[in-house]
């Protein structure tokens, strides 16, 4: 039998470079979030400070990563859940150059508080550029956790089939998407044919990954503030699977702070795999297409 998972998708708002007090609020989500039987809890990228890059505090700011990470340890231990603690931005020296990076960092926390795996965001929006380091040429790797084989991705990720590709040929059943997608995202000729294209990017391509990859996709955007007249934040924050689509009434039609606890029954993605056979297309030893560094697509665990 396939197993189900309750999974609390946060679509926090992120008060800008507020980190103690965005790190609390995510905590009272992620209480709320264990007392409701979730086993696992995921939050936004930049869910601690926003994206300000150029803030004068920011250096400062960004030197405190390993502290809120630790926290989100002690807190996951604390709840017995496992936590995806949206994105910490991490200010590092490079070993060779001795210049000072930012990586934007995911992890997976499992339920004891043991960090089971780490993704450094690859694709980079091009208003990060200037600012975060890629990951670039390290592949993407599946983390083993109690809720079985997952990917990370990063919001800009997702524009990449590429990159759900890599992850499901090595046998990712679960991609979760730490988000912070805006509606201003997209171009003024864009938001003057459609004011709401980048939500339209955003459902759209979600369910194209669940269904075309025969896996379930967990996205957690940024929210606005409850109640505000000038809301900007996309949201849409979901569990989606095949055959089912969007899931999480609290937040997959919303743009506001809030949380959607998701029952997540992994059926769906056995049956899509029957019924599409994706995944076994892939690990064919005839199969027609190839990496973009040569390598054949598809040859294990799947």
């Amino acid at each position: 039998m396939a197993p189900k998972y309750k999974i609390a998708v946060i679509q926090l708002h992120p008060e800008p470079m507020q980190i103690e007090s965005n790190y609390c609020k995510a905590a009272r989500f992620i209480k709320d979030a264990a007392a409701k039987g979730a086993q696992l809890a995921v939050l936004p990228e930049y869910h601690l400070t926003n994206w300000i890059p150029n803030h004068p505090q920011a250096s400062d700011i960004y030197s405190q990563w390993e502290i809120y990470l630790n926290k989100y340890r002690a807190l996951a231990k604390e709840q017995s859940i496992c936590i995806v603690p949206g994105t910490i931005v991490e200010r590092h020296e490079d070993p060779a150059t001795k210049e000072q990076q930012l990586l934007n960092a995911a992890y997976f926390i499992d339920n004891k508080g043991e960090i089971l795996g780490r993704y450094q965001k690859k694709n980079l929006w091009h208003p990060e550029r200037p600012y975060l380091t890629s990951s670039t040429h390290e592949p993407h790797e599946v983390i083993e956790t109690p809720l079985g084989p997952v990917g990370l991705l990063i919001c800009w990720d997702l524009a990449f089939p590429e990159a759900f590709r890599e992850l499901i040929l090595v046998g990712a059943k679960i991609i979760i998407i730490p988000t912070f997608w805006t509606l201003s995202d997209c171009s003024p000729y864009g938001l003057a044919v459609n004011p709401r294209s980048e939500a339209l990017f955003l459902e759209s391509t979600i369910a194209s990954r669940t269904f075309e990859n025969t896996c379930a996709v967990v996205f957690v955007n940024a929210g606005g503030r409850v109640g505000s007249s000038k809301l900007n934040y996309a949201g849409l924050s979901r569990v989606a699977v095949p055959f089912l689509g969007a899931l999480g009434d609290e937040t997959k039609d919303s743009c506001e702070e809030g949380m959607s606890v998701v029952d997540l029954d992994m059926r769906h993605v056995e049956e899509a795999e029957a019924n599409y056979q994706v995944r076994a297309d892939l690990a064919r030893e005839d199969w027609h297409y190839v990496y973009p560094r040569g390598e054949k697509m598809g040859r294990t665990k799947l």
